[in-house]
């Protein structure tokens, strides 16, 4: 039975899927595990777990079902993510990771007044932030001058399993695109004289698109895996842009809205649109382009309340359901973490406005999945503004799983989200793309409404429209309000952790 194996390396945890020809997915395979965060504002992780924990997975998805036959291998990953190594391939550091990761606030401030933002806009599609990638190597070179000194290769989760799996040393233009300044985006290229000011000693990756296939599992592999030596392994990308895969919103006018960790939008169109406070990145596939944004908590916030409440998930949303739209009059701003798009505010925080004794842990609760919700539509309206034609929104991750915060995004944006039968997510994603690659004229190449139909709509309760209104306009100005008191407070904070 021939079948194709999919692996993405996430936040929170490792997720592999074995997928039969049909898109049938006939095992799962999961590993958990923790980001580090030795300093306010790091986040971090080992490199060398993603390659251990793809190596458990795909051996247990394979024990799994004996008689599958691999005919490729998806990979995809969170990121932007900055794993460096040596010329031995030896991880110089742990990998710093993606935009919740906000240690470079220093060299985002240098390399824009020594390039220009106006500059850094045009060539590269969006000004630096803590999503971009550039910041964090010169962060590398600056305060770890010994881990530069021996860094010979960059790497991205994706990139770092095809590596392991092939030898190949590539990078998808998507992620490319995310290590902000060095890719120029109109040229879909390496920005020649920012890599050699920035990155020098860094051999450059070849660019490859996502589903392109970056060699196949040589004997060593093999051997680790339990995958036939010679199966093709395509390049991979980041986990948001294969989630998009995995549901069919990846064409032209769709918005991906990722209910994870963390909350991930993912708007595509054909046309390069630039934003201050947005991410302008290539697509996952050649032509396209993406307008993206993203919260730095979502899940974390509600994950946060249910170990500080001791209740368990489907408590905390039947209390949340019984407190009802509006919380009870408490507002939650979701900034535990900072905050991405579209303030792009590392030292904004978390605030609860409202409280009062005759509050509770559901109001609490309640309060925290509106916040997300306002976020993103935040997000949805800044996008919009830079000429973002959005025309179909599909929810994905591990979030949908709970109807009422679907239910709550649908009713504070006013946006209808369709929901696929598959919500798995970026290792689905992954093994289609696998699928595609590897397609034979005798089977053709597969269609991801096939594999993944639409299961569900979620409508918007007009009749809560103008109270969301009312209470998003509030959202904005409780930022506005409480903004300097919050950057006093992250101040502080800092200085209590150094």
């Amino acid at each position: 039975m021939r079948c194709t194996l999919g692996v993405d390396i996430g936040t929170a945890s490792s997720k592999g899927v074995l997928v039969d020809v049909d898109g049938e997915i006939l095992a799962t395979a999961t590993r958990a595990h923790e980001v580090s965060r030795p300093h306010t504002g790091w986040v971090e992780m080992d490199g060398l777990v993603w390659w251990d924990e793809f190596v458990a997975i795909a051996r247990e998805l394979i024990a799994a079902v004996p008689e599958a036959e691999i005919g490729g291998v998806g990979v995809s990953g969170m990121g932007p993510c900055i794993l460096l190594v040596d010329d031995d391939d030896v991880p110089v550091r742990p990998a710093i990771l993606y935009g919740v990761d906000t240690r470079a606030h220093v060299q985002i401030e240098q390399m824009t007044a020594q390039i220009g933002a106006e500059e850094i806009a045009r060539v590269g599609g969006s000004l630096l932030s803590s999503q971009a990638g550039g910041p964090k190597l010169v962060w590398v070179a600056e305060e770890e001058p010994e881990a530069w000194a021996r860094a010979r290769r960059l790497f991205m989760p994706a990139s770092w399993l095809a590596r392991r799996l092939t030898g190949a040393y590539l990078l998808d233009h998507q992620s490319a695109s995310q290590v902000s300044p060095l890719y120029d985006i109109e040229g879909e290229r390496w920005h020649e004289p920012w890599w050699a000011r920035y990155a020098g000693s860094i051999e450059q990756p070849p660019l490859r698109w996502a589903g392109d296939v970056a060699g196949t599992v040589t004997p060593d592999a093999a051997s680790a895996t339990g995958i036939p030596e010679g199966t093709p392994v395509i390049t991979g990308t980041i986990d948001a842009w294969t989630e998009a895969v995995s549901v069919g919103a990846h064409e032209v006018g769709d918005l991906m809205l990722m209910y994870g960790t963390t909350m991930f939008l993912v708007a595509t169109g054909e046309e390069t649109l630039r934003t201050p406070s947005m991410w302008t990145t290539a697509g996952a596939f050649a032509g396209t382009r993406n307008l993206a944004g993203g919260l730095s908590t979502s899940g974390a916030l509600t994950s946060w309340l249910k170990d500080l409440t001791g209740a368990d998930y489907p408590q905390l949303l039947a209390d949340a359901e019984e407190s009802g739209p509006g919380a009870r009059g408490l507002l939650m701003l979701p900034y535990f973490a900072g905050e991405r798009t579209p303030i792009q505010d590392a030292d904004a925080r978390g605030v609860v406005a409202g409280l009062t004794l005759g509050h509770t842990r559901g109001d609490l609760y309640r309060a925290a999945l509106e916040a997300t919700a306002l976020g993103v539509r935040h997000n949805v309206e800044t996008m919009r503004a830079a000429g973002a034609d959005i025309g179909r929104v599909v929810a994905v991750g591990g979030g949908t799983q709970g109807r009422l915060w679907m239910q709550i995004v649908s009713d504070a944006t006013g946006l209808v989200q369709d929901v696929p039968e598959t919500t798995i997510g970026a290792s689905y994603g992954a093994a289609f793309l696998a699928a595609t690659a590897t397609a034979t004229a005798a089977t053709g190449a597969p269609v991801i409404a096939d594999w993944n139909p639409v299961a569900e709509k979620i409508h918007p309760d007009e009749t809560l429209r103008a109270r969301y209104d009312a209470l998003f306009d509030r959202y904005l100005r409780l930022y506005e309000g409480s903004k300097d008191v919050v950057h006093e407070l992250a101040a502080e904070q800092k200085k209590e952790a150094a």
